[in-house]
């Protein structure tokens, strides 16, 4: 609930300008109702959303039959003499919305300050389900239980009544006792809530430590939410089970609502790390947004797979990133593609991208491959750079990353791929040296183009080249010797020993 006086204040902010006498800003608003054109005349509430309405006339009407205390219009119109004289003799308060403010955003504010904006003593709303259970428990006289539709407890009552052991044992354990709910599946309990809307009242059974209970379906559509339960000896009255329904519904736009505020907060930081991860002119601001340090970052790339579940991967990877809300998290992530970006403050030391990474895989199921590269560290208008190499860790052979590969031990892996996938793109000189000993190796049954590498590798030294081929040093010699012969070769040319070992990498990797 929340007063008259400060719901106009808040929508105001907004760019809604009120029209007409308001009696009494003290009064408090407890319900939203929205204009429906298929069924005009079932929506009643305090506050009416003329959505739909052609002109402030019709909307004034509309209104005025929903027994609206506040009606609001999104238009451009200016109520007229008539208008206000209707205002005037009909009593509610109109506001007029800019159209180029949504439905959407204005459902968003009257929802939320009518659904969530009841002042307690810290001066604070409720902003959860035990503040909503706790209101529904002081209209009803008793204690209340909200649970999913697999009979956990998503909030309780916190006021004292009467509480009875089956609803101590479903707070203590979390969840719904097994036995309790066998003997709710025997009564129809839950059959009933798969189809019906209508509170239903479950008479004491001792037997079971049961003092009473009426539940009330929490429903959005055809989709069974959860459900409300109130312990009592007695069902409720007619009115007291109208409140009930009421609550059950307004349980329902919580959920959704709170459904659609993790979705959007998922939307906006996904589309601000992509932002960064992409190259922005205003990075800083982007990371701002975000809540996270602008230095000392790392892109962490990571992609989930399961046979026979396209997509199932790495969908749930990203649910797995992006649980909680931002602030309690330590990274921030997108899905881009297949891969799942995250931005995490780790500094020089990679530990605290590895164990994300590993908590990451930890909360998958058993058969789920994760596979993930860690880019280098990096502030905010760098993190580009490091995205391309998370990816390029990420790429890396298995064979030779067996866990998750960090550019800041894994780049030399990395240059070589580079250079490999540069090579790839356009043609390496058909005719260079490396080319023509590899030509001479097929037809000859040499071993030059090995031999040159570990010798290169080895700067020349025979013996460390030997231990390499597991050959006598003196092979290394002769081979190397014989490779002078030819007219193509110049090892003792520094540039040509540099373009060769490039070459003898790419080719061999």
């Amino acid at each position: 609930m929340v007063k008259l006086d400060r719901l106009i204040n808040i929508v105001s902010r907004y760019g809604a300008r009120l029209h007409g006498t308001v009696v009494d800003r003290a009064v408090e608003i407890h319900s939203v109702a929205v204009h429906d054109p298929i069924r005009p005349h079932a929506a009643t509430g305090d506050v009416f959303l003329a959505v739909g309405a052609a002109d402030l006339a019709e909307a004034l009407t509309l209104g005025v039959d929903a027994r609206a205390r506040v009606i609001v219009a999104r238009t451009s119109e200016t109520p007229d003499a008539r208008i206000r004289q209707l205002l005037d003799d009909r009593g509610p308060a109109l506001m007029t919305v800019d159209p180029s403010v949504s439905w959407s955003q204005i459902a968003s504010v009257v929802y939320g300050l009518v659904l969530e904006g009841r002042e307690t003593e810290s001066g604070r709303g409720p902003s959860d389900l035990f503040a909503l259970a706790d209101t529904i428990s002081a209209s009803l006289d008793g204690p209340v239980t909200i649970e999913d539709q697999l009979s956990r407890v998503m909030a309780y009552s916190t006021a004292h009544h009467d509480t009875d052991p089956v609803r101590s044992d479903t707070i203590l354990g979390r969840r719904m006792p097994d036995r309790v709910r066998r003997f709710f599946e025997e009564q129809g309990i839950f059959a009933h809530l798969a189809r019906s809307d209508s509170p239903r009242y479950i008479p004491p059974a001792p037997e079971h430590g049961l003092h009473g209970r009426t539940v009330a379906a929490v429903r959005a559509g055809r989709e069974l939410l959860g459900s409300v339960w109130v312990s009592g000896r007695e069902p409720l009255s007619a009115d007291r089970a109208r409140i009930l329904q009421e609550g059950a519904h307004t349980v329902a736009l919580h959920l959704l609502r709170s459904r659609v505020s993790a979705d959007l907060e998922r939307q906006v930081e996904s589309e601000l790390v992509i932002e960064l991860i992409e190259g922005s002119p205003d990075a800083e601001a982007a990371i701002g947004k975000l809540g996270i340090p602008a230095r000392d970052l790392r892109v962490i790339a990571l992609q989930a797979h399961a046979e026979q579940e396209r997509n199932a991967g790495i969908l749930l990877a990203f649910e797995r990133a992006t649980t909680g809300f931002g602030w309690s998290r330590l990274g921030r992530s997108t899905l881009f593609g297949n891969t799942v970006y995250t931005l995490l403050p780790a500094g020089d030391d990679p530990a605290p991208a590895y164990r994300w990474i590993a908590d990451i895989a930890a909360s998958l199921p058993a058969h789920m491959s994760v596979v993930a590269g860690i880019g280098g560290t990096a502030d905010a208008r760098e993190l580009p750079a490091s995205r391309q190499e998370a990816d390029e860790c990420m790429a890396l052979p298995a064979a030779t990353t067996p866990a998750p590969a960090c550019y800041d031990t894994a780049w030399d892996r990395v240059l070589i791929q580079r250079l490999r996938s540069m090579a790839s793109t356009g043609r390496l000189p058909s005719r260079d040296p490396v080319a023509q000993l590899a030509e001479i190796d097929e037809r000859a049954g040499t071993h030059y183009l090995p031999t040159l590498k570990a010798w290169l590798e080895a700067h020349g030294d025979p013996n460390t080249a030997a231990r390499t081929l597991d050959v006598h040093p003196n092979t290394v010699r002769h081979r190397m010797r014989r490779m002078r012969e030819l007219d193509f070769l110049d090892p003792d040319d520094p540039a040509k020993r540099t373009a060769m070992l490039i070459a003898l990498s790419i080719r061999t990797g």
